[in-house]
Protein backbone atom coordinates (compact mmCIF):
# COMPACT_ATOMS: atom_id res chain seq x y z
CA UNK A 1 0.00 0.00 0.00
CA UNK A 2 1.88 3.31 -0.68
CA UNK A 3 -0.82 5.87 0.20
CA UNK A 4 -2.56 6.76 3.19
CA UNK A 5 -5.70 4.47 3.95
CA UNK A 6 -9.05 7.10 5.62
CA UNK A 7 -10.65 4.93 8.62
CA UNK A 8 -13.91 6.59 7.25
CA UNK A 9 -13.15 5.36 3.75
CA UNK A 10 -13.01 2.10 4.38
CA UNK A 11 -16.03 1.92 6.59
CA UNK A 12 -17.90 3.54 3.66
CA UNK A 13 -17.22 0.53 1.49
CA UNK A 14 -19.54 -1.57 3.63
CA UNK A 15 -22.59 -2.19 5.80
CA UNK A 16 -22.24 -5.90 7.20
CA UNK A 17 -21.62 -6.38 10.83
CA UNK A 18 -19.07 -8.76 12.22
CA UNK A 19 -17.60 -8.85 9.01
CA UNK A 20 -13.93 -7.39 8.95
CA UNK A 21 -12.34 -5.52 5.84
CA UNK A 22 -8.39 -5.82 5.36
CA UNK A 23 -7.22 -2.09 5.60
CA UNK A 24 -3.51 -2.14 5.74
CA UNK A 25 -0.34 -4.56 6.22
CA UNK A 26 2.27 -4.92 8.75
CA UNK A 27 4.47 -7.18 8.05
CA UNK A 28 2.78 -10.93 8.20
CA UNK A 29 -0.42 -9.15 10.29
CA UNK A 30 -3.75 -8.03 8.91
CA UNK A 31 -5.23 -4.78 9.64
CA UNK A 32 -8.84 -5.24 10.15
CA UNK A 33 -12.04 -3.19 10.49
CA UNK A 34 -15.65 -4.53 11.44
CA UNK A 35 -18.57 -2.91 11.97
CA UNK A 36 -20.37 -4.87 15.17
CA UNK A 37 -23.45 -5.09 16.50
CA UNK A 38 -25.04 -7.42 18.91
CA UNK A 39 -23.03 -10.67 20.00
CA UNK A 40 -19.57 -12.64 18.48
CA UNK A 41 -19.70 -16.46 19.53
CA UNK A 42 -17.07 -18.07 21.90
CA UNK A 43 -13.87 -18.78 20.28
CA UNK A 44 -10.26 -19.20 20.83
CA UNK A 45 -7.06 -18.80 18.76
CA UNK A 46 -4.84 -21.65 20.07
CA UNK A 47 -2.23 -19.76 18.16
CA UNK A 48 -2.17 -16.20 18.33
CA UNK A 49 -3.07 -13.23 20.44
CA UNK A 50 -6.15 -10.61 19.40
CA UNK A 51 -5.44 -7.32 19.26
CA UNK A 52 -8.90 -4.87 19.86
CA UNK A 53 -8.96 -1.15 19.21
CA UNK A 54 -12.55 0.46 19.76
CA UNK A 55 -12.54 3.14 16.53
CA UNK A 56 -16.23 4.24 17.57
CA UNK A 57 -18.53 2.82 20.02
CA UNK A 58 -18.13 0.25 23.13
CA UNK A 59 -17.38 -2.91 23.03
CA UNK A 60 -17.33 -5.98 25.39
CA UNK A 61 -15.40 -8.95 25.38
CA UNK A 62 -16.43 -12.24 27.92
CA UNK A 63 -13.33 -14.04 28.42
CA UNK A 64 -12.96 -17.26 30.24
CA UNK A 65 -9.57 -17.78 32.19
CA UNK A 66 -8.33 -19.80 34.39
CA UNK A 67 -9.21 -18.21 37.30
CA UNK A 68 -13.01 -17.42 36.08
CA UNK A 69 -15.02 -15.97 33.80
CA UNK A 70 -14.78 -11.80 33.31
CA UNK A 71 -15.65 -9.14 31.06
CA UNK A 72 -13.67 -6.45 29.89
CA UNK A 73 -15.33 -3.42 28.93
CA UNK A 74 -13.59 -1.22 25.70
CA UNK A 75 -14.91 2.87 25.24
CA UNK A 76 -13.87 4.66 21.71
CA UNK A 77 -9.51 4.58 21.73
CA UNK A 78 -9.35 1.56 24.46
CA UNK A 79 -7.32 -1.36 23.45
CA UNK A 80 -7.32 -4.80 24.29
CA UNK A 81 -4.86 -8.24 23.17
CA UNK A 82 -6.92 -11.49 24.03
CA UNK A 83 -4.00 -13.95 24.76
CA UNK A 84 -3.82 -17.04 22.61
CA UNK A 85 -5.54 -19.96 23.97
CA UNK A 86 -7.88 -17.63 25.88
CA UNK A 87 -11.69 -18.36 24.85
CA UNK A 88 -13.64 -15.18 24.65
CA UNK A 89 -16.65 -13.60 23.14
CA UNK A 90 -16.84 -9.86 21.85
CA UNK A 91 -20.09 -8.04 22.08
CA UNK A 92 -21.46 -4.46 21.24
CA UNK A 93 -24.91 -3.94 22.50
CA UNK A 94 -25.26 -0.71 21.14
CA UNK A 95 -22.86 -1.29 18.28
CA UNK A 96 -19.10 -0.15 17.60
CA UNK A 97 -16.60 -0.20 14.92
CA UNK A 98 -13.58 -1.91 15.63
CA UNK A 99 -10.08 -2.35 14.77
CA UNK A 100 -8.26 -5.94 14.60
CA UNK A 101 -4.56 -6.93 14.38
CA UNK A 102 -3.58 -10.57 13.71
CA UNK A 103 -1.76 -13.00 11.54
CA UNK A 104 -2.91 -12.73 8.08
CA UNK A 105 -5.19 -15.89 7.28
CA UNK A 106 -6.41 -15.95 10.71
CA UNK A 107 -10.01 -16.65 10.74
CA UNK A 108 -12.60 -14.44 12.92
CA UNK A 109 -13.98 -17.57 14.70
CA UNK A 110 -10.56 -19.04 15.83
CA UNK A 111 -9.69 -22.81 16.14
CA UNK A 112 -12.08 -23.63 17.93
CA UNK A 113 -15.90 -22.44 18.69
CA UNK A 114 -19.38 -22.99 19.18
CA UNK A 115 -21.76 -22.95 16.62
CA UNK A 116 -21.72 -20.18 14.13
CA UNK A 117 -25.04 -18.30 13.34
CA UNK A 118 -25.68 -16.66 10.13
CA UNK A 119 -24.86 -13.18 11.26
CA UNK A 120 -21.25 -13.96 11.82
CA UNK A 121 -19.09 -13.68 8.56
CA UNK A 122 -16.21 -16.79 8.93
CA UNK A 123 -13.83 -15.00 6.72
CA UNK A 124 -10.19 -14.51 7.02
CA UNK A 125 -11.06 -10.65 6.45
CA UNK A 126 -12.03 -9.01 2.98
CA UNK A 127 -10.15 -7.30 1.13
CA UNK A 128 -10.78 -3.55 -0.03
CA UNK A 129 -12.72 -2.90 -3.35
Amino acid sequence: MSEPVAISDVLDTFTDLWSPRIAGSVNDYDVRLAKVRGEHIWHTHDHTDEFFLVVEGELRIGLREPAGERTVTLSKGSLFTVPRGVEHKPSAPSGAVIMLIEPTGTLTVGDRHEEVPAHVDVTTGHPLA
